[in-house]
Formats: C-alpha cells, sequence, structure tokens
C-alpha cells in the first residue's frame, strides 16, 4: 500500500487536491488518476527433459501488488471525515478487485503453463517460447478485464462516480 497525500477541509477541496496530486499514469504520465493499482509478477520454472521434449514440472510465483490511494494529511472536519472514510473506503475497495483479478490471471497462468509439454526440446529452449501466447492471452484478458471493470465503475451512476458526487457534494 502506497498513499499520497491530499489536503483541504471539504470533499470538494479534498477531490481538487486528488487532481493536483494523484497518480499519473499512462506512458508519460499525462493521465491523472484517484488511485491506481499495479504488479510485479515473476516466476520461478522448473523445466525437465522428458524424453525428446521438455515439460514445466512446477512454477512458483513471486506476486507484488502495490495500491496507490489518496490519504488525508490533516485532521478533517467531523462531517468530511465521514464522507472521506466512505470515499477511501469504497476507492480502497475498488483497487482491490483490481488485485483479485491479477491474482486470477497469475493462477491461470499457474493452470495453463505447469504440465505443458513441447516435444523435439530436449535442451528445454523453445518450451520458453512455446508458452508465450499462453502468458501473452492471460495477461491481454486481466488487461482487457480490468478496463471494463474501470468503464462500468467510472460511468455515469457507476460505483466511483457516486463516491466522488457523495464527496463533492458533502453526501447530499
Amino acid at each position: 500500500m502506497k498513499t499520497y497525500a491530499v489536503s483541504g477541509s471539504t470533499g470538494h477541496e479534498l477531490y481538487e487536491s486528488i487532481g493536483a496530486n494523484g497518480p499519473r499514469i499512462g506512458g508519460m504520465g499525462v493521465v491523472g488518476t484517484i488511485a491506481h493499482t499495479n504488479f510485479d509478477l515473476k516466476w520461478r520454472r522448473n523445466y525437465q527433459r522428458e524424453g525428446n521434449g521438455c515439460r514445466l514440472v512446477s512454477a512458483v510465483p513471486f506476486l507484488t501488488i502495490t495500491y496507490t490511494v489518496p490519504k488525508a494529511k490533516d485532521a478533517l472536519p467531523a462531517g468530511t471525515a465521514k464522507l472521506w472514510k466512505t470515499f477511501s473506503a469504497g476507492i480502497l475497495a475498488h483497487e482491490k478487485m483490481h488485485g483479485r483479478q491479477i491474482r486470477t490471471m497469475a493462477d491461470r497462468i499457474y493452470k495453463e503453463t505447469v504440465g505443458f509439454f513441447q516435444a523435439d526440446d530436449p535442451e528445454c529452449r523453445m518450451i520458453r517460447e512455446a508458452i508465450q501466447p499462453l502468458l501473452a492471452a492471460a495477461s491481454s484478458d486481466q488487461r482487457h478485464e480490468a478496463s471494463e471493470f474501470d468503464r462500468v465503475e467510472m460511468s455515469d451512476g457507476g460505483n466511483v462516480h457516486q463516491l466522488i458526487l457523495n464527496l463533492v457534494n458533502g453526501g447530499r
């Protein structure tokens, strides 16, 4: 969990501070966002020769998921504190869904690659390339799922949209 500081005494001021201080994502860091989920997935794979081929006999994932979320740096007035608590809990829940999607992708990669056999690969070199389409498909599907989730959540009436409106409009 990483946080970035936001300040203000009203929901509107806090949201403006999110815009000024929130994470920048994208190739050149030009898109501002409220929160962000990032991950680093590495594998320790055990390839073993089997006859004249090679089998991936085991794989151990090393997955680090990092959630970047806003945190009010100062004490808030009681009414704003209540709004902020609801907002920040909802934003974290949204990001945790992205984390579940990432874990699902890692599980899929495990299930689809462990046991994979590459014929005519006694040196266990071709198998590494042969599993790449499986890895690419799992990654592509995860990105699509995350984008679709964000589209729904941030659309008019979506959960994140409602959280923002509630914060900015003081719960009205």
